[in-house]
């Protein structure tokens, strides 16, 4: 069974069917941390990672990507809200969830490279 939390008329999902590669690859190439990332490298890093997709009804809204060993260490990246849907708290939201489900609970060291958080 695939993962869904609902808050209001959002949902965060782990089910990679519903990712829209197309607005996660603009957003993440105007960025600082993911210039230049081609579309292919998008789908496959994609492909490789437990990642979280946050949506208002079925339009996606936010995104969030894990690379782990699922015991030890879990890094934290490609983490977005697009800017219209920033400041309702849904990034806070995203992240509580991600640190919760019981897959990543009991990693003992977390990593998230940025020059701004």
């Amino acid at each position: 069974m695939i993962q869904t939390w609902s808050k209001d008329d959002f949902v965060i999902s782990i089910d990679k069917t519903k990712l829209d590669s197309d607005i996660i690859h603009q957003f993440l190439t105007e960025s600082y941390w993911a210039k230049g990332r081609t579309l292919d490298e998008v789908i496959e890093s994609i492909k490789n990672s437990i990642c979280f997709g946050l949506y208002d009804k079925n339009r996606q809204i936010g995104f969030a990507r894990i690379i782990t060993d699922s015991v030890l260490f879990a890094y934290l990246c490609d983490v977005f809200i697009l800017p219209t849907y920033q400041r309702q708290g849904l990034g806070k939201w995203l992240i509580d969830t991600i640190f919760n489900i019981q897959e990543l609970r009991n990693i003992k060291s977390w990593i998230l490279a940025t020059k701004d958080a």
